[in-house]
C-alpha cells in the first residue's frame, strides 16, 4: 500500500457512479496513472444495486428524512418474509433504474468502446395505462399503448374516429422536426402537450394520456417541445434491434452493470481500484512542493497521495433538484402477462411499464395522484430476482402523500393482474426511499478539480449526461489531437486479447 503514496497520479477518481466510470472507461487507453476509489463497498454509487441485506443496511443508513445527502426517508420491510440471508444474493434491487432508448448515445459508445461485449441487454416491451375501477367494472385493469400502425389497427378499445386521429399524430411526430411539421407545433413550443394534441389532433383525454405515458414525463405536464422529442424518440427507437421494443434494460442490474464494464475497462488499463476507501481531505500543494500543479489528497484509511486532478461525483446535493419518491418491491409472482411478446419475431421482453396518469383515484376515499406514477416492471430474466418472482419500481415525484400513492398504486397494480376471484400477487420485500436529483447534468471543473452533479431522475437514460464526462475527459488530456478528439471512445480491440474475454483478466 506504501506504493501508493509514492505514485505520481494523474487522476484520482472518487466514486464509481455512471459518470466517473465512463470517465474511467474513456481513459482506459491514455497511458495515466489512474487511483480509482469509492467509500461504498459496492460499485454504482447513486445508481447501484443491492442484495436484500445490503438494501436493509443502506435503508438503515439512509432513514432519516432530513438528510442532506442524495437519498433520504428510507424503509425496508419484509411483509411477506422475503429470505434476507441464504438467498439474498438471489436479489439485485437497482436504487435508480432507467430504459435505454435503442437510438441512445450511451449505446453507441458502449459499442464503439468494446465495453457493448460484456454485456446482456434485455427488451423493453409493453407500455400500458392503468385504468381505475369504473362504472362498468369494479376491477381496474391495463391497457396497452399502442405505438405502431399495427399496434393502432390491433386495438379494439380506441373507436375508429379516435384512431384516425391517433395515426395522424403518429405520422406528424415521425417528422416532426422537419417543415411543414415544424410550421404547426414551434408557436405552442411551450404550451402544454396535452393542449396541442387536443387543439390540432382533437385527441380525447384518455388518448392524451396515452401518448403522454410514452414521454415518461414526472410532472405530467411536459410541453409540446419537449413531448414531441420524446415521442419521437421513442417511435424511432421502435425495432432498431429488432421488432417489438423501443429500448433495452442491461442485465443484471442496470447502470450499475454499465458502470462496473467501465470500471473493468480501467482496471484493463492500469487503473488501481480501492473499494470501501473514500476522500478525506483535499488540499493544492504548498509553494515549497517541487511541483505546483499537483493536490495533496488524504484518503479516508489516513493514507496521503499526489494527484494532479481530482474528479469526484455530488455527494450532498446543492441548488435547483427536484425530490423523485420511490418503492421498489418484490411480489411472488412473475407476473407473465405483462411480459408477452408482441409480435411475430418479437423477443420476450423482461421489463414493462405501468403509467398512472396525474389524477388517477385510488380507494373509494376519492384521493388522487398530483403526479404521474410509473410502475417499471422487470422479471426474472432480469436477473434480478429468482424465478416465479417479479420486481416492480415505483416511483412519483415527491409530495406529501407520495408514499401512500404509491403503496396504493401498488395494491391497484397488483390487483389488475389477478383474474378472476383470484387472490392477488403477495408482497414479500418493499423498500421506500426519496432521492435527489437534477434537471440538466452538468460538471463544475475548477482548477485541478472536477465535479459531476447528480443525473436526472429520468426514466428513461438521458444521454445529456454524457456531455460532463466528455469535458472531465478534455480536461484530463488538455493535449490530446483533434484525431484523438474525433476518435474519443472510439476503441479497437486490444491486442492478443479475446473479445470475449477483455475485460474478465
Amino acid at each position: 500500500m506504501e506504493s501508493l503514496s509514492d505514485t505520481q497520479w494523474d487522476v484520482v477518481i472518487s466514486g464509481t457512479g455512471l459518470q466517473q466510470s465512463l470517465l474511467a472507461l474513456a481513459l482506459s487507453r491514455s497511458g495515466k496513472n489512474i487511483l480509482h476509489v469509492d467509500p461504498n463497498e459496492y460499485y454504482g454509487e447513486a445508481e447501484a444495486v443491492l442484495s436484500l441485506q445490503e438494501a436493509d443496511e443502506w435503508a438503515a443508513q439512509h432513514q432519516s428524512a432530513d438528510g442532506d445527502g442524495v437519498f433520504a426517508a428510507a424503509q425496508a420491510t419484509r411483509p411477506g418474509g422475503a429470505e434476507s440471508s441464504s438467498s439474498s444474493r438471489a436479489y439485485s434491487l437497482a436504487l435508480a433504474p432507467q430504459l435505454i432508448h435503442t437510438r441512445s448515445e450511451l449505446l453507441s459508445k458502449l459499442v464503439s468502446s468494446k465495453a457493448f461485449r460484456q454485456l446482456e441487454f434485455l427488451a423493453v416491451g409493453s407500455f400500458y395505462i392503468h385504468q381505475s375501477s369504473s362504472a362498468e367494472s369494479s376491477a381496474p385493469s391495463l391497457s396497452r399503448i399502442p405505438s405502431t400502425r399495427e399496434d393502432v389497427f390491433a386495438n379494439t378499445t380506441i373507436s375508429v374516429k379516435a384512431k384516425r386521429g391517433l395515426m395522424k399524430f403518429l405520422k406528424f411526430v415521425l417528422e416532426y422536426d422537419s417543415v411543414p411539421q415544424t410550421d404547426v407545433w414551434r408557436p405552442h413550443a411551450d404550451d402544454s402537450l396535452a393542449s396541442f394534441l387536443a387543439a390540432e389532433f382533437k385527441l380525447d383525454a384518455d388518448l392524451q394520456a396515452y401518448v403522454a405515458a410514452l414521454t415518461l414525463s414526472l410532472d405530467g405536464n411536459i410541453s409540446t417541445k419537449a413531448g414531441l422529442a420524446a415521442i419521437h424518440r421513442h417511435l424511432t427507437s421502435m425495432g432498431v434491434f429488432g421488432a417489438g421494443f423501443a429500448a433495452v434494460y442491461p442485465k443484471w442490474g442496470g447502470l450499475s452493470e454499465i458502470a462496473q464494464v467501465g470500471c473493468r475497462a480501467g482496471a484493463v488499463g492500469g487503473a488501481v481500484y480501492m473499494l470501501g476507501v473514500g476522500i478525506k481531505d483535499v488540499e493544492e500543494a504548498s509553494s515549497t512542493a517541487e511541483t505546483h500543479d499537483e493536490l495533496d489528497i488524504v484518503l479516508t484509511n489516513d493514507m496521503a497521495i499526489k494527484s494532479k486532478t481530482l474528479v469526484k461525483g455530488l455527494g450532498k446535493p446543492a441548488g435547483a433538484s427536484r425530490r423523485l419518491s420511490r418503492l421498489t418491491a418484490v411480489v411472488n409472482s412473475g407476473l407473465p402477462s405483462l411480459f408477452e411478446t408482441v409480435g411475430e419475431g418479437a423477443p420476450t421482453p423482461a421489463v414493462a411499464v405501468v403509467a398512472f396518469p396525474s389524477g388517477t383515484a385510488f380507494g373509494q376515499e376519492g384521493a388522487s395522484s398530483e403526479y404521474p406514477i410509473y410502475a417499471l416492471a422487470h422479471s426474472s430474466d432480469s436477473g434480478e430476482c429468482p424465478a416465479g418472482q417479479c420486481v416492480l419500481y415505483l416511483s412519483t415525484l415527491a409530495n406529501p402523500n407520495a408514499q401512500t400513492h404509491l403503496e396504493k398504486a401498488l395494491s391497484s397494480l397488483l390487483a389488475s393482474l389477478s383474474p378472476g376471484d383470484q387472490e392477488p400477487p403477495q408482497l414479500l420485500y418493499q423498500l421506500c426511499y426519496e432521492q435527489i436529483g437534477f434537471d440538466t447534468p452538468s460538471v463544475d471543473i475548477d482548477g485541478q478539480s472536477v465535479v459531476f452533479s447528480l443525473l436526472p431522475l429520468d426514466l428513461a437514460f438521458n444521454d445529456s449526461a454524457l456531455d460532463p464526462v466528455r469535458q472531465a475527459w478534455e480536461m484530463v488530456l488538455p493535449d490530446a489531437t483533434a484525431g484523438e478528439r474525433e476518435e474519443y471512445l472510439v476503441f479497437t480491440d486490444r491486442e492478443g486479447v479475446d473479445a470475449e474475454d477483455e475485460f474478465e483478466n
